[in-house]
């Protein structure tokens, strides 16, 4: 077993913004594997977002974040279950991150359960007839554009694009870290993204 030394904790714990008792359990239980312990955070990440599934998050903070110049800016209310997770730095620190991501990325949705079933009928019409027109058999025509629905996910729904600060990671994954530190839920309630010019009509 590889000697776990309050470094390697402590570069965890920076690594993945775990507790420092967690950073070292982890350690511990993969015999000092960092890829293997930050693997197992993020999945505790997962468990403890799946078990808090059903808790109110009604408290949390209202964050800006204005780009390029004043030329785009973004409000993101990000909740959480209680007052004294909402003022910590940490949260504070996701959901400027949050900000910043609808900025740079400029989601459609929050999740992919708000895609209407028109829009996904639509897409799904446009992949098929793209994947004809190059020349795809029929059934190979549906693969390609299921591939391309989930594709469209990625790029249109918040919790599911790659973050900008960390490609490894969504949106979901740094929220689901964040649930692991604090023992909460957090979840993203709304948003707005204003592009300087840019018509409000849709």
């Amino acid at each position: 077993m590889s000697q776990i030394t309050s470094e390697i904790v402590k570069k965890l714990r920076d690594m993945t913004g775990a507790g420092m008792m967690d950073c070292k359990k982890a350690l511990e239980e993969t015999n000092g594997d960092m890829n293997a312990a930050i693997d197992q955070l993020r999945k505790k990440g997962a468990a403890t977002a799946a078990k808090r599934a059903d808790k109110e998050a009604n408290q949390g903070v209202v964050e800006s974040y204005i780009h390029a110049g004043g030329r785009i800016g973004t409000i993101v209310e990000l909740n959480c279950e209680t007052d004294f997770v909402a003022k910590t730095l940490g949260f504070k620190a996701l959901a400027h991150d949050i900000a910043m991501q609808i900025a740079a990325m400029d989601p459609q949705y929050i999740h992919r359960e708000q895609v209407t079933p028109e829009t996904i009928a639509k897409e799904l019409e446009i992949y098929a007839t793209q994947a004809k027109n190059e020349g795809k058999p029929p059934q190979m025509a549906e693969k390609v554009a299921q591939g391309r629905l989930e594709k469209f996910y990625q790029e249109s729904v918040l919790l599911e694009q790659s973050f900008i600060k960390d490609s490894g990671k969504t949106i979901k994954d740094i929220i689901q870290d964040e649930v692991a530190r604090v023992g909460e839920k957090i979840e993203i309630r709304r948003f707005i993204r204003y592009h300087l010019g840019e018509s409000t009509s849709a």
